[in-house]
């Protein structure tokens, strides 16, 4: 049941994110594009890349957090708590902001240097846990990660205030979005997804083993230290992907798992797996919002489920403060 109820609401919202906008499009040109050749150009060459990114940014984010909460054992936790979103943005605002062009990349400079940030951050969080704590424990990592993730924004922050005609486009891209990017952007994403996502898969046993303590885990035949880095580095490239073609999109990571978990309990071989089906959705729809609420203007997707996901971070909080989560 939750499996069908998940896939019914991501089919909505995809046919929803190509037919609604500016130009409403009729479904049937999805499986009959002869009948309106100017709505199929742009159903297939503009909105469906961009509803396709947008999910499988959703799926990514959503199921990475899954995999930190699990990890963690915190609900508060999403793919942002080690600091590798703040990497992969500074990667992006230096190119920005020295106008970097490596030759032949073209375009796709951006987000290759982004990923690279996010992924020279997680090393560097490892490494440095690793330095202060052999046994890398998660309070150690999660402290880490919020010394590295402060330093960075600092970095950032300083930037933009050097900045000058560049600073409208970096703070967009700050605020996270799927607009115009199209199928390129699409391929270069998805084999760092799905390859992220299968490996987190294949630890959905751990992190059911872990949920009771990494001693329980361990006696169960649990090898801790290398789950640990396979979820934690299969989590940040996901992560690292996402925020490299989209920017920066907070709280899908905090709010999609939380409700998966809230609904159909808390075993990570169906936590996983809706996560990824409903974060897609849920970004989707996002964006779909985001580009239709104050049409012809667009916001920032981050804008979208900031105003989502704060409120619910805050109940999230207060929750378990109370002790009831």
């Amino acid at each position: 049941m939750a499996y069908t109820i998940s896939l019914i609401l991501l089919a909505g919202a995809v046919v929803l994110g190509v037919t609604v906008g500016t130009v409403t499009i009729s479904p049937r040109v999805l499986w009959n594009p002869s009948s309106d050749e100017t709505a199929a150009n742009i159903l297939w060459n503009i909105r469906m890349p961009r509803v396709v990114l947008a999910g499988l940014v959703g799926a990514a984010l959503a199921i990475a957090g899954a995999a930190f909460q699990g990890l963690l054992k915190n609900p508060l936790a999403d793919p942002y708590t080690l600091g590798v979103s703040s990497g992969a943005s500074v990667g992006a605002v230096t190119t920005l902001f020295f106008g970097i062009t490596i030759p032949f990349l073209g375009i796709f400079t951006l987000p290759v240097i982004s990923m690279a940030g996010a992924l020279a951050t997680m090393l560097a969080v490892m490494a440095f846990a690793k330095l202060v704590d052999r046994s890398m424990k998660m309070e150690t990592v999660i402290l880490t990660g919020i010394i590295f993730s402060s330093f960075l924004g600092s970095v950032i922050s300083l930037m933009i205030a050097l900045t000058g005609e560049e600073l409208r486009q970096i703070i967009g891209w700050l605020l996270g979005s799927v607009s115009m990017r199209g199928w390129p952007y699409v391929q270069m994403a998805l084999p760092f997804l799905l390859i992220g996502s299968f490996l987190l898969w294949l630890n959905r046993r751990e992190l059911n083993a872990m949920l009771f303590g990494e001693e329980r885990a361990q006696h169960l035949g649990v090898n801790i230290k290398r789950s640990k880095m396979m979820i934690l580095v299969s989590g940040s490239v996901l992560t690292g992907a996402a925020v490299a073609v989209s920017g920066t999109i907070g709280f899908v990571g905090l709010v999609v798992p939380h409700m998966v978990r809230l609904l159909w309990g808390s075993d990570h071989r169906h936590v996983l797996p809706l996560s990824f089906i409903n974060g897609a959705a849920l970004l989707i729809v996002c964006d779909l919002v985001s580009r239709t609420i104050i049409s012809p203007t667009e916001l920032p997707i981050g804008v979208i489920t900031a105003f989502i996901g704060a409120p619910v971070f805050a109940f999230i909080f207060f929750r378990q403060r109370k002790g009831v989560a």
